[in-house]
């Protein structure tokens, strides 16, 4: 290991500190050791370090209290934890609080050395990740992304390798993750920029004004073609065109579009002379390609002429480390516009917040939080502001009388809370699905990923009817 990694271990029993400080020295670490937290959390105030190695339970200040210290001195700073096997529980809820890693008791070196290991190599990751983000911070077209996990970082990476090429990309992803933005950064960072970025939505017009739109119309072509149009692959000629939901192609279309680019030109509805375009085509869909291939809905041959450069955008519940930077931004934002003197939100929100999975992603996310800011009657969002799902999320109250009274009781508990907790999520998951498409279980479904025999299982399952949320 490079001799200038400098570790940091806390632990109130002298044994244990000089074993591992043994341990660590052996491998050529700087090592440092203090028997209390408030010790450690000085000299982290005077020092930089690489890691820290901490007992979880101590006198005075425990090792949850360093872990929420060290979050303020040293953001990026990885910790792991020592604790009793008796106390493992204990040490995954704390890896949720943004401990890497525990390692329980006893253990031997090579335990110990792995962890380290493991967690340095990831600190390596974080911090080259934590440095692009800063970079783009200020860069234009990356003004409007917010977040710094690690899953945005190689969509960051991806569209800087991307942008200046001429190559086809398609952009997938859940609805609300942001695919337009991504779509706008690689135009600004690419060669083209200094000319149009058009965008369509390939869901909002029917076949043949789709048709028109796309590729142009000459007069008379049809009935209402009162004027020559043309389309929008002349309108974006040496800039970008960005197909947008382009699973919602009709297979007719999608012929006409594979020719396009194909040949390179493109035939108005009605004409007879082709004429070349200049364009860079970027799509996006919030549906499997693949899927739909098998199916027989997307043609095979369109889907790879689009597939060239795929860039995947990751759902809100895979990257929540990102939701207290998004929502920070949302509360800002909306403050501003609103006229509202909003500060941020309290911590019991932030925990809502954060335990919720956002089926509608950032523009979720978005959306409650400027009618959390509308709601909100002072400086902070509490709870009660927060509406997640289509209803407000009331905390877990417990009757006294339902406390467990042995462990095994208490295993029987926690089994029923978990399960609780999963079918509370999912019957949100279905019945914001339901709102949103007014009752339609096939929109809903698609909308949400799920094939629609799995949606409807999970609506009976939980005895949710569609009658119920169809449009009137």
């Amino acid at each position: 290991m490079e001799t200038e990694k400098k570790l940091l271990v806390i632990d109130d029993e002298p044994a244990i500190r000089e074993g591992v400080r043994r341990i660590l020295e052996s491998e050529s670490f700087q090592v440092e050791t203090f028997g209390s937290g408030l010790a450690a959390l000085e000299r982290l105030k005077q020092e930089a370090f690489d890691l820290v190695i901490t007992d979880l339970k101590m006198p005075g200040i425990s090792g949850i209290d360093v872990l929420r210290a060290i979050k303020e001195i040293q953001p990026e700073l990885p910790v792991i934890f020592i604790t009793g096997y008796s106390s493992v529980d204990s040490a995954v809820e704390v890896m949720k609080l943004g401990a890497v890693d525990y390692i329980a008791k006893p253990f031997t070196p090579e335990d110990m050395l792995n962890t380290i290991r493991v967690a340095l190599e990831q600190r390596v990751v974080a911090l080259e990740d934590l440095y692009l983000c800063k970079e783009l911070r200020d860069t234009e077209g990356f003004d409007q992304f917010v977040g710094k996990s690690h899953e945005m970082v190689k969509v960051y990476r991806r569209i800087m390798q991307v942008a200046p090429t001429d190559s086809t990309v398609l952009i997938t992803g859940d609805s609300g993750t942001g695919k337009e933005l991504v779509a706008r950064a690689i135009h600004k960072h690419s060669t083209r920029r200094d000319h149009p970025f058009v965008a369509v939505d390939c869901t909002s017009l029917v076949e043949n004004l789709l048709e028109s739109e796309l590729f142009g119309h000459v007069k008379g072509s049809f009935t209402g073609a009162i004027h020559t149009k043309t389309g929008l692959f002349k309108v974006a000629e040496g800039g970008t065109l960005f197909l947008d939901e382009v699973s919602n192609l009709s297979l007719t279309t999608q012929a006409k579009l594979l020719r396009v680019l194909q040949e390179r030109q493109v035939t108005p509805i009605g004409g007879t002379q082709p004429t070349p375009i200049n364009i860079r085509l970027v799509a996006a869909t919030n549906r499997n390609l693949r899927e739909m291939v098998a199916e027989g809905s997307f043609r095979e041959d369109l889907f790879f002429r689009l597939n060239i450069i795929p860039v995947d955008l990751p759902p809100l519940r895979e990257r929540t480390g990102d939701i207290p930077l998004l929502v920070g931004n949302a509360v800002r934002r909306c403050a501003e516009e609103l006229g509202k003197d909003i500060k941020g939100v309290t911590a019991g929100a932030m925990q809502l917040l954060q335990s919720y999975s956002f089926p509608g992603n950032v523009r979720e996310l978005e959306n409650v939080i400027e009618r959390a800011v509308v709601l909100a009657e002072d400086s902070l969002i509490t709870p009660d502001d927060l509406e997640l799902g289509g209803s407000t999320l009331e905390p877990l109250m417990l009757d006294y009388a339902a406390v467990p009274l042995s462990v095994e009781e208490l295993k029987e508990t926690k089994r029923h809370l978990r399960e609780q907790a999963v079918e509370d999520v999912e019957r949100a998951f279905v019945i914001n699905a339901l709102q949103r498409n007014r009752g339609n279980v096939t929109r809903a479904s698609e909308e949400t990923g799920m094939l629609r025999p799995n949606f409807q299982a999970m609506m009976k399952k939980l005895g949710v009817s569609a009658r119920d949320y169809a449009e009137p």
